[in-house]
């Protein structure tokens, strides 16, 4: 962060029913002065341990709220924007306080965010977390969990807290068109989550032949390399233009 090596990149959602680019997801990235590109992979387990993720954190969420800003002002039509939560932020007792303070600082509207948080998260912290989701919806942002199918949540825990958003994890979505248990899976997940009132978003969206199988299984969204990689701001900005032409949405 010092040496301003941090970057966030943003990979488009978009509505599997016309096609629409609805938003995007915020994804940290880190350029190594010497070692060249770093995955989050590797860092963002050590930022956890030493606790340097809460400031990593606030800055990331600064970044993507003013990001949604900078959309806005330059005419793009409306996009929501997602980004990731760390445990570690919530037991801190400060991430509603935090969230507030990067949409106060650019102006945007609450709804605009998906706070996003893992399955695996949900169910280590289910004790505590209802009481923060609580909070933050309170702030009328949305959430979101994300790598659905990964863990074990329960449907007594999807059905008590205030999420908006279910996003299936790309493992299940890989395999989609060649693994019947896979498709399966995808078929019941987007059962449920629709039976619960969720919008459902599958991840890591890589073929035509997976866009199809989603759309007929009645999935709301997608994102992954059938749609764009994570771009920079400037790739995003021609993105869009590209998209729309393309769409003449």
């Amino acid at each position: 962060m010092k040496h301003d090596e941090l970057f966030v990149h943003y990979q488009p959602l978009v509505s599997l029913r016309d096609g629409a680019l609805v938003g995007a997801e915020a994804l940290l990235r880190w350029r190594h002065g010497g070692a060249g590109l770093i995955e989050p992979a590797k860092f963002i387990p050590l930022a956890e341990e030493t606790g340097l993720i809460v400031p990593l954190g606030e800055w990331v969420l600064s970044q993507a709220c003013a990001q949604v800003k900078a959309w806005d002002e330059a005419g793009v039509p409306s996009l929501d924007i997602g980004v990731n939560l760390s445990g570690y932020q919530f037991q801190r007792g400060t991430i509603a306080r935090t969230v507030r303070k990067a949409l106060s600082r650019a102006a945007v509207e609450p709804n605009r965010l998906i706070l996003e948080v893992t399955e695996n998260f949900l169910m280590e912290e289910a004790a505590d977390i209802a009481a923060a989701l609580g909070t933050l919806k309170t702030l009328g942002v949305q959430l979101a969990i994300d790598d659905f199918g990964t863990g074990y949540a329960s449907l007594s825990a999807l059905r008590r807290l205030p999420f908006h958003t279910l996003k299936i994890d790309r493992s299940f979505v890989r395999n989609v068109n060649d693994d019947p248990d896979a498709a399966a899976i995808v078929k019941a997940i987007i059962a449920m989550a629709h039976n619960l009132g969720l919008t459902v978003v599958a991840e890591g969206v890589e073929t035509p032949a997976q866009e199809r199988f989603l759309k007929e299984a009645g999935c709301d969204e997608a994102q992954g390399f059938l749609y764009s990689p994570a771009l920079s701001p400037e790739d995003f900005a021609q993105f869009l233009e590209a998209y729309a032409e393309k769409t003449h949405i």
